[in-house]
């Protein structure tokens, strides 16, 4: 269904059966290969980079078929592009396997993106896509190195599921006619631009009745995060998890949160004209403060949202 091969040189070096697996190893610097049949496990060999390409794809002619990625007991299934798995040096850790999945962002990696359910309306959808084309496009330029990729498939960026996405039973399928029906050509579909550039659409399920503005959150101003009432946060009925919610901080994560031995009080200093916190301080027993942007709390205490009140 596939073939391995060193990315220098695009010769394959293993052909393999639906029932091989291929097995990747750190070695120090390096990354061993190897292709398991059952119990039998054959050394393709050792080298930084591999690149794991199978049929019915844009890097490869055949059949089309999927692949499945496994990582410790978590597995994803690709069907788009190719997978490169590389020896990338990270801080503190040292040397350590890197798997990214290169697609086209046009239309393969946006098949792939499990941001909201594929059951929402129509134009929802597609406008979900049109900013998950957007953001992604943004991002494109230098690769990032503790990755040697250009987003993440996690919250750090968008959720990228694979597969998964547009197979899902009853509604996969509505999912990619959306992304398709944001598509101009078949190599090009609508971006959200500033200045000629695509912006970084950034998106969120809660804003928790009025949405931030970059300054606010981040610290940098963005003329396209303007604030705006969102009163469908606000629902219970469209909203049920967080159109209010509670979250009980133990004393750990609150000393780790302002670097502090304990926390003993804790009060919120001022808000933005959102209503999100600004600056929050917390004192210790031995008589030392520290104070944080609000974002900066929610992001080390993991809360929803800077949209909170004290208990």
């Amino acid at each position: 269904m596939g073939d391995v091969g060193e990315d220098t040189t695009a010769i394959p070096v293993a052909s393999l059966t639906w029932k091989s697996a291929i097995s990747f190893i750190q070695l120090g610097q390096n990354i061993s290969a190897f292709i398991v049949t059952g119990k039998n496990s054959q050394f393709i060999g050792t080298n930084s980079l591999w690149s794991v390409r199978w049929s019915g794809t844009r890097y490869l002619e055949g059949i089309p078929s999927t692949v499945s990625l496994k990582v410790n007991s978590k597995s994803v299934k690709y069907r788009y592009g190719q997978i490169q798995v590389k020896s990338v040096r990270a801080p503190l850790l040292g040397h350590r396997i890197a798997v990214t999945n290169t697609v086209r962002i046009h239309d393969e990696y946006l098949f792939g993106i499990g941001e909201v359910p594929s059951s929402w309306p129509t134009e929802a959808l597609i406008a979900q896509s049109i900013a998950s084309r957007s953001y992604a496009l943004s991002k494109l330029g230098v690769p990032k190195t503790a990755c040697d990729c250009n987003v993440y498939n996690s919250i750090s960026d968008q959720s990228f599921v694979g597969f998964s996405k547009e197979v899902e039973p009853i509604y996969g399928k509505r999912w990619k006619d959306a992304v398709l029906a944001s598509a101009t050509s078949q190599t090009t579909g609508q971006v959200i631009t500033l200045n000629g550039l695509p912006i970084t659409a950034f998106f969120f399920s809660s804003s928790g009745g009025q949405t931030e503005t970059s300054i606010n959150a981040w610290g940098q101003e963005r003329s396209f995060t303007t604030s705006v009432a969102d009163p469908y946060s606000q629902d219970p009925i469209l909203n049920p998890r967080f159109y209010t919610w509670s979250r009980p901080l133990p004393q750990a994560v609150l000393a780790r949160a302002f670097v502090l031995a304990d926390v003993v009080a804790l009060s919120v200093d001022s808000r933005n004209p959102t209503g999100t916190v600004a600056r929050i301080t917390a004192s210790s027993s031995d008589g030392k403060r520290s104070t944080l942007r609000g974002e900066t709390f929610r992001s080390r205490t993991q809360l929803p949202s800077a949209w909170f009140n004290l208990i």
